[in-house]
């Protein structure tokens, strides 16, 4: 048989010292030849696995230039090779930038399985951080050979192998939900696929398997798991993707705290096998104690820089903004007054700086961003003058030092609470306050049901609307859904959810009764439900459930803050996928056989 035709014996990152003298077969790509002109040729030689030396020596007797070293010396930069040689010591000591580096392949037979092109990228890490992602994206046969992709193609595979061991074990099953559904409104556009039997008419592609999900519940699976694609015809973002993917669970005869044991165990267990890190028992948070600190839902913990509530102390001043902001009501609640301490900032941050972030926190609805500066001698610059009279009891409450910058935040609780949020983001970022060694995982909890919706003057859920309200407030469904708080829970680290869920509704009149805050009728509920209400009325356990974002998963596990880093074929931003060049046009042929004419065409 000759070597073209021969199977590998090891991969080209597994040999080492103690395989010396052992007879090898390698394959892979040439990642670079050197060629001593002494009748010696240098070949790394590459795989997924990593990279080894061979060594292809000028024949002892110097009869003329071997097959061998002809094709070495005719071998380019991607070339598919296949060899034979023995095992030993590297010539000149050990490489220690390659886990191969103590040995080298004394190569005695080359052949070429497949010439390569002159190639439009080189699968090289330091090359890549150079490249513009659209040539990358657009080869990414190539670009995903880079020891960095292999890498996070390893560790994708390693956390789904260990999601699904991790849940099976604990009694879930792992059931595939269907691809081809009916347009359910889940709070993003569906992608849709016309129906060449049923001309007229389309499936749905599914956001999330949230109702089938439910529905195995009600079917009696008691515990199920599915590693599953979703698809929302939203534009894309660094951290997001139409379509992406979800570690999803699903358990019957729950409650919250059994949930939020059970994923906290996987993501325990997952940091450590991976990372080797040590996750503590994961801590709680309300909504609301979230926002009123962090002016976000999903905090950073890994610096300070905490929202501090100041109503009382505003209303002792004289300045009018305060005041105003006090006095105005929006639907029941009160305006407030936050601050945040930026210690040292008044000399960290230049009077410029402090004009750009005001105008970046009145992009997010702020009137301004009132400031003063603490000095030893009192509070200067900005609205010292009004401060004279609470400064005992501020310096106090926000504990502040000579040489610290305050931001005061006044006006409606939900504007303040965001724009102090993303102020508190970007003061975390700029000033170096972020530990990036850290991982600050805490559970989210205790949401409010809806949230109103000014531009269509109704309620919506702030989660979704199969989301149960938590025990005992339930009668809020009628006398006030907007204190009503749900059994919904999302998991956050590092600033980032990776996870959401909640307890289901499964009895129907509470079903019924949310979607009737949310403005659908009985009819439309029925048509849009219909089979999720049926379910319901046929004897459906109490359930509940999260999802993981996988991609968002490996992005944090992988130290990268680009999705697309961690999907094998992405979308770019704009949703096209440059490698087989989607979306496209199709025939008018193939229209025509799915009884679609495109507004605009003949």
């Amino acid at each position: 048989m000759t070597l073209e035709h021969q199977r590998r014996t090891h991969r080209c990152g597994e040999l080492r010292e103690t395989d010396a003298g052992t007879e090898v077969v390698l394959a892979g790509w040439v990642d670079v030849t050197r060629d001593q002109g002494r009748g010696l040729v240098f070949i790394d030689l590459r795989d997924r696995s990593g990279i080894t030396q061979a060594v292809v020596e000028a024949t002892p007797d110097g009869d003329g230039e071997s097959e061998s070293m002809r094709i070495a010396r005719s071998l380019r930069r991607e070339d598919v090779v296949i060899l034979r040689g023995v095992v030993r010591p590297r010539a000149g000591g050990a490489n220690p930038r390659l886990a191969t580096g103590g040995i080298e392949i004394a190569a005695s037979e080359v052949a070429i399985l497949n010439r390569a092109d002159h190639p439009p990228i080189l699968p090289d890490d330091e090359e890549a951080a150079r490249m513009d992602e659209e040539v990358r994206l657009r080869n990414r046969h190539i670009d995903l050979r880079r020891p960095r992709m292999q890498s996070i193609l390893g560790l994708r595979s390693r956390v789904t192998r260990l999601a699904r061991e991790h849940f099976q074990d604990r009694g879930f099953l792992e059931v595939e939900t269907p691809l081809l559904i009916r347009s359910t409104p889940e709070g993003a556009r569906d992608f849709v696929v016309p129906a060449r039997l049923h001309r007229g008419e389309f499936y749905a592609l599914p956001q999330s398997p949230q109702l089938f999900k439910q529905i195995l519940m009600v079917a009696g699976c008691d515990r199920y798991m599915q590693i599953c694609r979703c698809l929302r015809d939203e534009d894309p973002r660094a951290d997001r993707q139409a379509e992406f993917s979800q570690i999803d669970l699903e358990l019957s005869f729950t409650d919250r705290d059994e949930v939020l044991e059970i994923v906290g165990g996987f993501v325990r267990r997952l940091w450590k096998e991976i990372l080797d890190v040590e996750v503590p028992e994961l801590v709680r948070m309300s909504w609301a104690d979230a926002m009123n600190r962090y002016g976000i839902d999903r905090p950073d913990l890994r610096f300070g820089l905490e929202l501090v509530d100041l109503d009382d102390l505003a209303a002792q001043t004289e300045f009018g903004v305060f005041r105003d902001a006090l006095a105005a009501e929006h639907r029941g609640r009160k305006g407030v007054v936050k601050a945040m301490r930026v210690p040292g900032g008044a000399a960290s941050l230049t009077r410029k700086q402090i004009d750009a972030l005001t105008e970046f926190a009145k992009g997010f609805g702020l009137g301004g961003l009132p400031t003063t500066k603490v000095a030893e001698q009192g509070f200067e610059t900005g609205i010292a003058k009004f401060l004279a009279p609470i400064e005992a009891p501020l310096r106090e409450r926000l504990g502040l030092e000579t040489g610290d910058l305050v931001v005061f935040g006044p006006g409606r609780w939900e504007t303040v609470c965001k724009a102090l949020g993303e102020v508190r983001l970007k003061l975390g970022r700029e000033l170096g306050q972020i530990d990036e060694s850290r991982w600050e995982f805490l559970w989210v909890v205790d949401f409010p049901m809806f949230e109103f919706d000014e531009d269509e003057e109704r309620w919506v859920a702030l989660h979704h609307p199969f989301t149960a309200p938590l025990p005992g407030q339930a009668p809020l469904l009628e006398s006030d859904p907007g204190n009503c708080l749900s059994a919904g829970y999302d998991l956050v680290v590092n600033g980032s959810e990776i996870a959401g869920g909640s307890i289901r509704i499964h009895q129907q009149a509470i079903q019924e009764k949310v979607f009737e805050l949310i403005g659908l009728s009985a009819e439309e509920a029925e048509s849009k439900f219909g089979f999720l209400l049926r379910a319901l009325r046929h004897g459906a356990p109490p359930h509940g459930g999260i999802a993981f974002g996988l991609d968002r998963l490996v992005m944090h596990l992988a130290g990268t803050e680009n999705i697309r880093d961690v999907i094998a074929f992405p979308k770019t931003q704009s949703g096209g996928d440059l490698l087989c060049d989607a979306p496209s046009a199709i025939d008018a042929a193939q229209l025509k056989e799915l009884g679609i004419d495109l507004a605009g065409e003949s």
